[in-house]
């Protein structure tokens, strides 16, 4: 059963990368962008993995990344296949905090440069959360870390507004009782969003340690102020059960 705390919660997982693998996954990733033109992965890229109902791509990411960012959804195999075996190793330490995980979806590769973040936003649990898959949580880890700025964090809040409505007939949909599912649309496009008061958390995480945070829990980063980040990020995620 999907609890609502794995959803908002929060986690690490330290050393989920080791040295020598955090140094092969930036070679690679090197290696990749010099070997291609990677102005087409950042300046000149004009799609996102973020989406906004009933916005173009060009809006959605002047919302979620208003000064650009390098972003590759589709990683070389040799990265991939690094991180899958250290989301296979890291899966004892994740049952404990976020039991209803079985999946971790293709990784994405990202850079910030000066001035460049990702704005708050809540990631959700799927399109329609009562159908399958169901993410539980994203998953970041930074191989590079920018000079000054570029800090993830956290937003937390009791405001009522972000709650759309409680899973209906929870048990026959995986969820535990007392499940909440909150509102489409929870990321900067929206005034209520950017109205809701909130409590910001940062965190300051070693080289190669996995953030964990819940799909229904607004996160962003600070933006960098000096060098640049460079980080592999994902979603975990819940299978029927019952396949």
């Amino acid at each position: 059963m999907i609890h609502v705390a794995e959803t908002v919660g929060v986690g690490s997982i330290e050393n989920f990368l080791n040295p020598a693998e955090r140094l092969h996954l930036a070679t690679l990733m090197h290696d990749f962008l010099a070997a291609d033109d990677a102005n087409r992965f950042g300046n000149e890229r004009r799609t996102s993995i973020h989406e906004i109902p009933g916005h173009s791509h060009e809006q959605a990411m002047a919302v979620y990344e208003p000064a650009g960012r390098i972003e590759i959804p589709n990683i070389p195999q040799a990265a991939e296949k690094i991180l899958q075996d250290s989301f296979e190793r890291a899966r004892p330490a994740l049952d404990r905090v976020m039991p209803s995980i079985t999946m971790c979806r293709p990784w994405t590769y990202v850079e910030y440069g000066e001035g460049q973040h990702i704005t708050s936003h809540l990631d959700g649990i799927a399109p329609d959360p009562l159908a399958w898959p169901r993410q539980i949580a994203g998953i970041s880890v930074i191989i590079t870390a920018a000079d000054a700025g570029g800090d993830f964090y956290v937003e937390t809040t009791s405001h009522d507004r972000l709650w759309d409505r409680q899973a209906p007939s929870p048990a026959a949909h995986g969820y535990a009782e007392g499940m909440w599912l909150a509102h489409d649309g929870a990321d900067n496009s929206a005034a209520w969003f950017q109205q809701m008061s909130r409590t910001r958390w940062s965190v300051d995480p070693a080289l190669g340690t996995a953030l964990l945070y819940g799909s229904q829990l607004a996160h962003g980063t600070l933006p960098v102020t000096a060098g640049r980040c460079a980080k592999f990020i994902s979603w975990l995620a819940a299978e029927d059960p019952r396949s």
